[in-house]
């Protein structure tokens, strides 16, 4: 096995220590510091050079979520171009890339990851954010890209640990541990655990959340390794669904009031996450892994939530339910890369297959209040809410459902000549779902066989430049994200399609600093969008997202790092018929314009200082078109230092200006209100 030493000062689309990229194949690389711009890239199964992926994509490092401070996805997303993140009804991540909105694309180590929760990061060594149509790579979903978390993996030969305590303004306060132990030359065990107090602006909320996640990695000879993985995750926290609308606006100036009952509103999930994985390299050109993972996930919400305010009556409208879903991942996947030259051309070719076997159970309980013996109820404003009493008495839906996948994909990455690579690659997914209504006792069933293809061409006039174009498809079936909307009804509909077509370009600029750039075109057909007057409901729409991304990052010199983005997305229905004309509005939860700028300079080997910016267009908060979020600007910033060898201290300063702006919502009457100023101040100790 060898080892490669890089060093110098860490970039944004740097792989560290933990890249599953370096999975198939035994070199191992140790990144101490400055790392090539143009690194592998773990999504693509294969050792790729993200210069040689012909798609949009974004890349998110350890370094960089420590640096930023960020806490979760949203967090994330917000430098992060071409994506939004949505409210989540306050209880889950949710995603909106190339204007369709998701719940289920999420992969942990390139495999799915869909109950409903927020994910932690306290784990996480890399994070890949892959624009455009993935069912090739992937399977169902991921019409408009997927988002990939790369866990931390054990190091063979170095032992190191990392304790990171940290506190908010809020009173949020939050403790981390990393620790890495050998075990011999052959063997090494990576410990990450977490622990958090939640806390913010709003009234009411509170929260806790921890996990854990002991690797071991073991080389039983130096052709295969073994590794093994556990993970649990415990989440309790108050649902906090924003505030309701006003004459097309958000409601201001009620920033921190909680529209809901705290003592109703709430959250929790008890994830438990075991993967095994094999490498074995027949030789320099041939290798196989194997993946195996059990998922099980717990997940409970209830909640009251606002639909409407009269600030002129002084009364305030809510509804509300209880849901609970139980869910058992069960997931193999294996995949053989071979480089080889045939017909006078150099190939990587890429075979895989992979079994998903998903069991679901789901239900959910409408509110009942006693004065309206209803699921809503109107009553007199005050603040805090006195909410009439209720109870979650009966069932609304009550329904389990089997998912049974199977999938086999190849990619051949073709080299013509110096200067041309043909990338092309087909997927068969047979996707078979049986759902009983234990209400109805109706039971019905669908099963799809789809092909989802992906095509690119890269021109490199040099080594450092690829002009690239590609095409790429997906597919979703009726029963949904969340396999909840399979009905007798839509089990007679075909799934959905999306059609990717982008062209762009990758400027390796220097070893330390790339630009990308990428036009294109995402077609969606039967679509399946929520009803803005029933969000119980959704309706069947096609759309069109035609956008422009562009992404710098890396280091402009020694000392300074900068990661900046901007997107522009032009996203709308297509074929929306009222009366004999089309009238196609805009699509949900899309800025037109999104910009983020994050810059870190360091002054001296002691002290460093981060400056950033994001940026969201103005954004309507459901298909009705009816409530606009106002655009607005967001200014952090960071100081570091070092106090000595092996500890530093950190702050970060999120809206550095105390601005007021909403950043996301779920519907018309559910908005997020903005957080304001807040300092995190972080201790960290490295031994």
């Amino acid at each position: 096995m060898k080892r490669i030493l890089l060093s110098g000062a860490a970039l944004c689309v740097c792989v560290l220590h933990s890249s599953a990229a370096l999975a198939d194949d035994h070199d191992e690389i140790i990144v101490t510091g400055q790392a090539r711009a143009n690194e592998k890239f773990s999504a693509t199964k294969t050792p790729t050079l993200i210069i040689n992926v012909p798609q949009s994509l974004s890349l998110i490092t350890d370094e960089q979520i420590e640096a930023q401070g960020f806490r979760g996805l949203a967090d994330v997303i917000a430098y992060t171009p071409g994506v939004s993140m949505g409210l989540g009804e306050g209880h889950r991540d949710q995603i909106t890339i190339r204007g369709q909105n998701t719940t289920a694309d999420f992969f942990l180590d390139g495999l799915r990851d869909d109950v409903q929760y927020f994910r932690p990061l306290y784990n996480i060594g890399q994070i890949e954010v892959l624009r455009g149509a993935n069912a090739m790579m992937f399977g169902r979903g991921g019409g408009g890209g997927v988002i990939n978390r790369v866990t931390k993996r054990p190091v063979f030969d170095e032992a190191f640990h990392e304790v990171a305590l940290s506190v908010d303004s809020f009173g949020s306060a939050s403790a981390a541990l990393d620790s890495n132990f050998t075990a011999g030359e052959d063997g090494a065990l990576r410990l990450n655990a977490y622990y958090e107090r939640l806390n913010n602006h709003r009234n009411f909320y509170e929260g806790d959340r921890f996990a854990v996640n002991p690797t071991a990695r073991l080389e039983l000879s130096d052709a295969t390794q073994i590794g093994l993985s556990y993970e649990y995750v415990d989440d309790d926290r108050t649902v906090d669904r924003g505030v309701p609308s006003l004459n097309g606006a958000p409601l201001e100036g009620f920033r921190d009031t909680f529209f809901g009952d705290p003592n109703a509103n709430q959250t929790t999930l008890a994830a438990h996450i075991g993967r095994g994985r094999i490498d074995h390299k027949f030789s320099d050109d041939l290798s196989v892994n194997g993946t195996l993972q059990y998922a099980d996930y717990d997940k409970l919400y209830q909640n009251l939530y606002p639909i409407g305010i009269d600030l002129e009556a002084q009364t305030v409208s809510l509804d509300g339910y209880r849901d609970t879903t139980t869910r058992q991942n069960l997931i193999g996947q294996i995949n053989l890369i071979a480089d080889l030259d045939m017909a006078g051309f150099s190939h990587t070719l890429l075979l895989g297959a992979e079994y998903a076997d998903q069991d679901t159970d789901n239900a959910r309980r409408d509110v009942l209040f006693a004065d309206s013996q209803d699921d809503q109820i109107s009553f007199a404003f005050s603040d805090p809410l006195n909410v009439p009493g209720f109870d979650f008495p009966a069932f609304s839906r009550n329904r389990s459902s089997g998912v049974k996948v199977f999938s086999i994909y190849g990619q051949d990455q073709i080299d013509i000549g110096d200067h041309v690579k043909l990338i092309a690659g087909l997927r068969l997914d047979s996707f078979d779902i049986n759902t009983n209504n234990l209400i109805s006792d109706e039971q019905f069933s669908r099963k799809d066989e789809k092909l989802s293809p992906r095509l690119g061409l890269i021109y490199k006039p040099q080594d450092h430049i690829s002009v690239y174009g590609s095409f790429s498809r997906s597919f979703l079936p009726r029963s949904g994200d969340q396999f909840l909307s399979l009905s007798s009804t839509a089990a007679a509909l075909v799934p959905e399609k999306f059609r990717n077509y982008e062209a762009g370009v990758k400027w390796d600029i220097s070893h330390e600093l790339a630009l990308t750039a990428a036009l294109f075109q995402l077609d969606r057909e039967n679509g399946s969008v929520q009803d803005p007057n029933n969000p119980e409901n959704s309706f069947l729409t096609g759309s069109r997202t035609k956008g422009f991304e562009a992404q710098l990052a890396g280091h402009v010199t020694e000392d300074w790092s900068v990661s900046a983005g901007y997107s522009y997305l032009d996203a709308k229905e297509r074929g929306r018929l009222v009366g004999t004309e089309f009238v196609n509005r805009d699509l949900a939860q899309v800025p037109a314009h999104m910009i983020s700028l994050w810059n870190r300079y360091d002054v001296s080997g002691k002290l460093g200082l981060g400056l950033g910016l994001t940026h969201q267009d103005s954004q309507y908060t459901s298909s009705s078109n009816t409530v606009l979020l106002p655009g607005f600007t967001r200014l952090d910033a960071a100081v570091y230092y070092n106090l000595s060898d092996s500890y530093e201290i950190q702050l970060n300063i999120q809206n550095l200006t105390g601005a007021e702006y909403f950043p996301s919502a779920h519907n018309d009457n559910n908005i997020a209100t903005s957080q304001p100023f807040n300092g995190r101040l972080t201790l960290r100790g490295k031994f």
